[in-house]
């Protein structure tokens, strides 16, 4: 339940608001690179991300992972609904890590090796090869999806949708999440390639 929890809050938590500060890349530069300075000015911003952001993350990710290697997937006899989203889960996992890791580099590792500043300009840099712009696509659903579907998860684990018909509207819900955020990210993707 811990793991669960782990990936509503705080990972879950940073993701929404790290979608809303992408979303200012659509304003330009100036708008961007102002909510990057806002965020970077923040007291204590390093032990912030230490302890709310890179320890939950990789506790859950390395969870996940011994979940995944000890658990046994039916996928193959039993073909159902929520098989195939526990095996989703699984493989979106394993992108969402590799994704993620690529990015903390490419951002957070390069400031923190080189002082190189994230900046818009640096985004755009890094989306103008096309080949990591389609990555980033791909990676980006696969965080998406399985945030929306360890929501839907962590309902259902911790008894807050424990009926048929409860699990089916907040998976609805879950799923718009979801959809929501991924669009929020690839639009501001998409503005870096303009």
């Amino acid at each position: 339940r811990l793991h669960s929890l782990s990936g509503v809050f705080p990972i879950g938590a940073f993701l929404v608001e790290h979608m809303f500060s992408n979303s200012f890349i659509a304003l330009g530069p100036k708008a961007y690179n102002s909510q990057i300075a806002f965020l970077q000015g923040l007291p204590c911003v390093l032990w912030l991300e230490v302890f709310f952001i890179y320890i939950p993350i990789l506790y859950h990710a390395f969870y996940g992972f011994y979940v995944m290697f000890t658990g046994k997937s039916n996928l193959a006899w039993y073909p159902y609904r929520a098989n195939i989203l526990y095996t989703l889960q699984r493989w979106t996992g394993i992108i969402s890590f590799i994704y993620i890791a690529y990015h903390a580099y490419h951002t957070r590792g390069v400031k923190l090796l080189y002082g190189t500043e994230v900046s818009y300009e640096r985004m755009a840099s890094i989306m103008a090869n096309p080949k990591v712009f389609v990555f980033y696509l791909v990676g980006l659903a696969a965080v998406m999806f399985h945030f929306a579907n360890g929501i839907w998860g962590f309902l259902i684990s911790w008894g807050i949708t424990v009926g048929p018909k409860s699990q089916k509207i907040s998976g609805f819900l879950c799923t718009a999440i979801g959809i929501v955020l991924f669009v929020t990210g690839a639009n501001a993707l998409i503005h870096l390639v303009k």
